[in-house]
């Protein structure tokens, strides 16, 4: 059902690092990003794919993970991804990517979690030291990154508090709490003319 492969699908940033991940699954997540919808059909997107321990060195510095943790988010060693897939948008194709790369990285996330994998989409990355350490041309754009493996952290979904504090968090076990708003909450009910329809 797809409703509990989106519960299970969490943004996960412990796992156990020596699980390893092979190119040929990487090449199915991809082929699942490439099924996806694309803005106009453009398909825009490129992929750099990441599964042997020293590329997976260069790419780890260069994003930041977690900020609501204050330091605590970023893995250990021992706990970092085995795999990385680098979302990039190809300026010769197109100057505009629009929401495509989510779309292609959520397609990417859900896949991985059906094959028990789990990771993480992050956006907050050194893009200048990123494209030097992978020598990444000029003509293409870093939009993302996503961290996979095998998660080794439980994340519970919760619901807003009173507060309404929306900042993730861990508790003394470890576990990682994400709260989420009431649907109730998301759906705006407007009065508006309809008479003039």
């Amino acid at each position: 059902m797809i409703r509990d492969l989106i519960k299970k699908n969490r943004s996960y940033r412990r796992f156990y690092e020596d699980e390893t991940i092979e190119p040929e699954t990487l090449m199915e997540l991809i082929d699942l990003a490439r099924l996806s919808a694309s803005a106009a059909n453009l398909q825009p997107l490129k992929y750099i794919l990441s599964h042997d321990p020293a590329t997976n060195a260069l790419i780890f510095p260069r994003l930041s993970w977690a900020g609501y943790l204050k330091g605590a988010g970023t893995p250990p060693r021992g706990e970092r991804p085995s795999a990385y897939i680098i979302i990039l948008g190809d300026t010769e194709i197109s100057k505009t990517f629009w929401c495509d790369h989510g779309i292609a990285a959520q397609s990417i996330l859900l896949g991985a979690t059906e094959m028990g994998l789990g990771g993480c989409m992050i956006g907050a990355i050194d893009r200048d030291g990123l494209r030097r350490d992978l020598n990444i041309p000029s003509r293409y754009k870093i939009l993302l990154a996503i961290a996979l493996g095998k998660p080794k952290e439980t994340v519970i979904i919760e619901t807003v508090g009173k507060d309404g504090d929306i900042k993730y968090w861990r508790d003394t076990e470890g576990r990682h709490h994400v709260p989420k708003r009431k649907l109730d909450e998301l759906i705006l009910n407007l009065s508006y003319d309809r008479s003039a329809l």
